[in-house]
């Protein structure tokens, strides 16, 4: 039996009866205000059965919208679309985890309506076009924080089985963290216990949700990115502090943000180990971590598992072969598809917005077949 086909029991007795995640893949193909769509049902619909699903990041206000199509999670009239989403991602047995976040500075007015973007401070991200955002107030931060809150709320309400806090991928809970975007000298930044600051606050308020609200278990997740390119901006060393926090944090579990799963760094090249096993070696077991980067064949899924990772996530083969678990199961290996091709792409259940966002923006990453 391969390793990540054994069920695993969180702590507080959420049980999930495989290793395999699926990791959050931006859609781009949500209603206007946030609803999810019948053809995002169908893509989800299609891959579950794999331990978790982890749903497409959703905005926890309107400020932290960070593109048209995107999922939200920012008002009570959205229930329904949570219940639909969430409903629909545990038909064959999946756990369903809804991602939440802000985009603070990784946005723009456009996209606000003619509001300006918010961040820790007003620095604008180094990439094109790139708006100088507003520094948020004391005020604005705190309400921030309940805003996770109440899409906590609001997940449980729709039947979700846990949340991940998106503290990766350059967003708000990030440019927080991060000496780039965060030039603040109050208790929100600073030195690097106060940029830690607001991703432990929603950590804690979220967590005080969960019990406040849950009648079930309900885990709480959390992802990060190791480092960042930005001079200053986060380094391994920064983020194996963050560990140290995490592992003592109410979290249930820690995510990895990585293109490739056993990489070492980019800014220490005389330190080779794998930004991935310096994570494990530190939490020691403290916490369980899913590891994803570009894990694709049920060899190198296994190997992540057997390196000291509880979960492996995949994105993008999930997107070409969205029955890869039943495949494995069923030892028919040989089938699994490794290439998408863009003719089967509606059989595939992939949402047009999502086709489109494929090849245009990652048709060199998403090996497409010829």
């Amino acid at each position: 039996m391969n390793i990540f086909l054994q069920p695993y029991t969180f702590k507080n007795g959420l049980r999930i009866d495989n290793r395999l995640v699926m990791a959050p893949i931006t859609t781009k193909s949500s209603f206007f205000d946030g609803s999810v769509t019948q053809d995002e049902l169908e893509f989800y619909r299609q891959r579950s059965g794999v331990g978790m699903i982890i749903t497409e990041t959703a905005n926890v206000n309107e400020r932290g919208k960070g593109f048209e199509g995107g999922l939200s999670a920012a008002d009570d009239q959205l229930l329904p679309s949570l219940k639909k989403l969430a409903g629909t991602i545990k038909i064959n047995g999946s756990r369903a985890i809804l991602q939440l976040f802000s985009a603070g500075r990784m946005t723009n007015s456009w996209i606000l309506h003619g509001k300006k973007p918010q961040s820790a401070s007003a620095i604008p991200a180094l990439r094109p076009q790139a708006e100088v955002p507003e520094a948020m107030s004391e005020m604005e931060i705190i309400q921030t924080v309940d805003d996770f809150v109440q899409a906590t709320r609001r997940a449980i309400l729709g039947g979700f089985d846990g949340v991940e806090l998106q503290g990766a991928n350059t967003y708000l809970l990030q440019q927080f963290f991060s000496p780039h975007s965060n030039r603040r000298n109050d208790q929100w930044g600073g030195n690097l216990q106060k940029r830690m600051k607001l991703p432990l606050t929603v950590i804690n308020e979220v967590h005080q949700a969960i019990r406040r609200y849950a009648r079930r278990p309900f885990i709480l997740g959390y992802r990060f990115s190791p480092e960042e390119l930005e001079i200053p901006g986060i380094r391994l060393a920064d983020t194996l502090d963050l560990i140290d926090q995490l592992a003592n944090s109410p979290v249930d579990y820690l995510h990895t943000s990585l293109g490739k799963a056993w990489r070492p760094a980019v800014n220490q090249t005389a330190d080779q180990e794998p930004i991935n096993l310096q994570i494990l070696k530190r939490l020691q077991q403290k916490k369980p971590l899913i590891v994803t980067g570009g894990l694709c064949t049920p060899q190198e899924v296994a190997a992540a598992l057997e390196k000291g990772a509880t979960f492996a996530a995949m994105g993008r083969e999930l997107l070409r072969e969205p029955q890869w678990l039943k495949k494995v199961q069923a030892k028919a290996e040989n089938s699994i598809r490794y290439q998408l091709d863009p003719n089967e792409m509606d059989e595939l259940g992939l949402p047009h917005g999502l086709q489109v966002f494929l090849q245009n923006d990652f048709a060199d990453m998403i090996n497409f077949k010829k």
